[in-house]
């Protein structure tokens, strides 16, 4: 790295975590234009922010691996899927995967699905008032977690706070501080409950598979890569759900058209994956001296990818910060990543999200943000509105 990564780096040199925090997206699109890779002292390490040079960091590997002790994930639940690269990265990870193919995924999760966010709607439906990330896209992504993974006996409010602490932990990491306590204690509550699915061996228990794959993972492996799949399949897909409402409901014209044609819902979805992925950066780590884009890359630098930036780079989307239900283009965002760490319960998030947003739409008439309560995206890592109050005609 250049003895002087200010003067080289002024851009990135400028930026605070607390701005990439609260709106990222002005000084992301500064970067992009003119630092595309930047040394940001806020984050420690390199970011990268076009789309193109995403692609280049996340499909190799071999260059930039997730295989290291400083990997934010491992620090909290130790090695797993996500934390590792090449044959153990694929031992953790098929187990799990073979069941989320497309057709699998659509066959076992649909009806389910359906069901529960009818549920959890319909309940909503007397008020004309909800906040929708905790009485709906938290709820229904907790209970498909733990539908999918086989926790019987374990209750929303109980895996919800276990995940609670996980996020917490790994923000709390990458803005450069420490995991709280309760981050140990919700692992240590987790691992009781993984232990018993997996003795229980329940019919389609992912954990019981899991455990008794041939790839032969240890308990603390089947442990490691749940609070992982907690990260993919509540908190992402809560925020997968919070901002594709929000999009929605912020933009009128967008969502007319929508109402006129429910055939533009699923590129609904996906253009507000584009514009707020709901993780909006990954960690990287270069394994050897190297260079992006004609920059020198040292080994054991932090490179992070901000699928926010690739998300609106406008060589690949045109007018990136509109919210535009129409673009043809929209699913080729980064949100899932890409590579071999892209996310395989993309296609349950996709069905989550899809179902949530139609049941809301379907069910809600007159649906609308509460004017009196506004929401906008925020976070350092895991972007969605704190808060989602909405109104509809009762």
């Amino acid at each position: 790295m250049t003895r002087d990564p200010a003067r080289r780096f002024p851009l990135g040199a400028a930026v605070t975590a607390a701005a990439l925090e609260d709106d990222p997206h002005p000084h992301l699109a500064r970067l992009r234009s003119r630092e595309p890779v930047s040394w940001l002292p806020a984050l420690g390490g390199w970011l990268v922010t076009s789309r193109a040079l995403a692609l280049e960091v996340l499909r190799d590997a071999d260059a930039f691996t997730v295989d290291d002790p400083r990997f934010s994930t491992a620090q909290v639940v130790g090695p797993s899927m996500l934390s590792l690269d090449g044959p153990a990265h694929a031992r953790h990870r098929d187990p799990f995967a073979r069941p989320f193919r497309p057709a699998p995924t659509r066959e076992r999760f649909t009806a389910f699905v359906e069901t529960e966010t009818a549920r959890l709607v319909d309940g909503l439906a007397p008020a004309g008032h909800a906040e929708l990330r905790g009485d709906l896209a938290g709820p229904l992504a907790v209970t498909v977690v733990t539908e999918a993974l086989g926790l019987d006996g374990v209750d929303a409010a109980t895996v919800r706070s276990w995940y609670g602490a996980f996020v917490e932990a790994v923000s709390a990491i990458t803005a450069g501080g420490s995991a709280p306590p309760r981050a140990d204690a919700a692992y240590r509550l987790l691992r009781a409950a993984v232990q018993d699915a997996i003795g229980a061996s329940r019919p389609g228990s992912l954990l019981a598979h899991a455990a008794r794959d041939e790839a032969g993972l240890t308990a603390d492996e089947v442990v490691a890569n749940t609070a992982v799949l907690m990260f993919g399949g509540i908190d992402t897909t809560e925020g997968m759900i919070a901002n594709a409402v929000l999009h929605l409901l912020g933009h009128p014209d967008q969502l007319r058209l929508v109402l006129a044609d429910r055939n533009l819902l699923p590129n609904a979805v996906e253009e507000s994956l584009r514009l707020e992925p709901s993780a909006s950066v990954v960690d990287r780590y270069a394994t050897r001296d190297t260079e992006i884009a004609g920059t020198p890359v040292r080994a054991g630098d932090l490179v992070r990818v901000s699928l926010a930036a690739a998300n609106r780079d406008p060589a690949v989307f045109p007018d990136p910060d509109r919210f535009d239900v129409r673009r043809r283009n929209a699913a080729d965002h980064l949100a899932f990543a890409r590579g071999p760490h892209f996310c395989f319960g993309a296609h349950l998030a996709g069905l989550e999200a899809r179902v949530a947003v139609t049941a809301l739409l379907e069910r809600l008439p007159g649906l609308r943000l509460d004017p009196s309560r506004p929401a906008r995206p925020r976070g350092l890592v895991f972007r969605r509105p704190p808060y989602l109050h909405v109104r509809w005609d009762a």
